[in-house]
């Protein structure tokens, strides 16, 4: 677990008290390539920490599955909307390599927020990082041509295309397989 606390000591020194409360709530859970962590139309419970693995978010749109996000190492994971509004989700969570997470359930967190109040300062951190990101790939989508959108993508984020298949990249990317080819073929 120290790989976690690391991460969240970059926002602020995390007490020994916190960490100790923060240490009984997370449970480790190894997950398998090809599992579904989270299902679409349910209430998410669960915020992830990728310890070791690959997950990714997808929906379905005409029958198709299309790719929302890619988690790695590090990464924290959840169905955002459903997490937050505890509402239904439109979101699946599947495990694209085997992966080890840690877990923390939506109950949880908010005990250790209302325990340690100045524990809400790393959420809103990483709440702020999550609508910069979404907000960056939202601009992408919609003022990008589909080669700036893949040129983006290597530049920013070079990992993903070595960790996941073109059809997940394609869809992230919100283009044909057919057009990621030529484009990659041009390069």
């Amino acid at each position: 677990m120290e790989i976690l606390f690391k991460i969240l000591s970059k926002f602020m020194l995390l007490s020994a008290d916190l960490k100790d409360d923060l240490a009984a709530k997370i449970l480790i859970k190894k997950g398998m390539k090809g599992d579904i962590l989270i299902s679409q139309d349910r209430i998410c419970d669960q915020l992830f920490f990728i310890k070791k693995g690959f997950l990714r978010g997808f929906h379905y749109h005409n029958g198709k599955e299309i790719t929302s996000w890619f988690g790695f190492e590090n990464d924290f994971a959840t169905s955002t909307y459903s997490f937050v509004s505890r509402k239904s989700g439109f979101e699946n969570i599947e495990v694209i390599e085997n992966s080890i997470l840690y877990v923390i359930t939506y109950n949880d967190l908010n005990d250790i927020y209302k325990k340690h109040p100045e524990f809400n300062y790393v959420g809103r951190l990483l709440t702020e990082k999550y609508y910069v990101d979404l907000m960056e790939r939202t601009l992408c989508l919609q003022f990008q041509t589909a080669k700036q959108s893949y040129e983006q993508l290597v530049a920013t984020h070079p990992h993903i295309l070595k960790r996941a298949s073109l059809g997940h990249i394609s869809t992230y990317l919100g283009i044909s397989q057919e057009t990621l080819s030529r484009i990659r073929a041009k390069r």
